[in-house]
């Protein structure tokens, strides 16, 4: 049932949020002044103000470590796209500074990117895209050839490698954060919590109709702006407030064959014996 309410559009969010939280303060001033209920409710005056504050606060709190929750793995999420992007970024470099023609490498690299843009990136949910991995594996067996090492030295070798893996790794972890969310169990406390605060408030004005409807009102929509916000966060590459692919995009828009600086020659390759 939470998984459905998330998945909803943000407009479906906000009206679900707004039909609960507004229909338990209808709810609630009809039973205390119009239901036959009215006259037991009533011997409950006497309730002081200040007690509707020991759950209102237990619902800030836990509401805030719901935001907190789905915020971190928003920034893990941006995290781990940035850091991709940013080893990927130095596989090229390091192709365009080495002494040897690294042209192979480049265009796998970028037969990469645009397949995590294409394949993967839209349809992120859990499992790796075929053909990303494919040029994954390709890209890495292009850097994995022996001739890199004879022909640029084992420390660029090296480096290329160390950043092909923490690319993947990377990759791995965007994967895993598209599926993951945050407890079924936590929104459902974070809810029943808004309704029950929303109880002690009516408690301290069972004497003043119009004082609680003020103030259910005002909690209601404090409510709903408050988890629908959060709500939109929870899914880190699709909604609202998504996590951009403009670092891979920018990666995706190298040239394959980078032209030299005005005035600069090229570093000779190594003459053979």
């Amino acid at each position: 049932m939470i998984r459905d309410w998330l998945d909803l559009p943000p407009f479906g969010t906000f009206a679900t949020l707004a039909l609960l939280y507004y229909g338990v303060a209808a709810v609630l001033i009809v039973v205390v002044f119009v239901s036959p209920l009215r006259g037991p409710i009533a011997r409950l005056q006497g309730v002081v103000a200040p007690f509707f504050s020991s759950v209102a606060v237990l619902f800030g709190l836990l509401t805030g470590f719901l935001g907190y929750d789905v915020a971190e793995r928003n920034r893990q999420a941006s995290r781990a796209v940035q850091t991709e992007a940013g080893e990927l970024q130095n596989v090229y470099t390091l192709s365009v500074a080495s002494v040897s023609d690294m042209q192979a490498i480049r265009v796998a690299l970028k037969v990469y990117v645009a397949s995590v843009l294409k394949d993967e990136w839209p349809t992120v949910n859990g499992f790796a895209a075929p053909r990303t991995s494919l040029a994954y594996d390709q890209m890495l067996t292009e850097i994995s050839s022996p001739a890199i090492t004879r022909d640029s030295g084992a420390a660029v070798h090296v480096a290329l490698l160390s950043s092909a893996v923490r690319a993947g790794t990377s990759r791995n972890t965007r994967i895993s954060l598209s599926i993951d969310r945050t407890s079924d169990l936590k929104w459902i406390s974070v809810l029943l919590l808004g309704v029950i605060t929303q109880i002690a408030i009516a408690l301290v004005h069972l004497d003043k109709p119009r004082a609680m409807s003020a103030a259910l009102s005002v909690f209601a929509t404090g409510a709903i702006v408050a988890l629908g916000l959060i709500a939109l966060q929870e899914d880190p590459f699709s909604g609202v407030f998504q996590v951009s692919a403009i670092p891979l995009e920018h990666v995706l828009s190298l040239p394959d064959t980078p032209e030299l600086p005005p005035n600069a020659t090229p570093t000779p390759s190594p003459q053979k014996p």
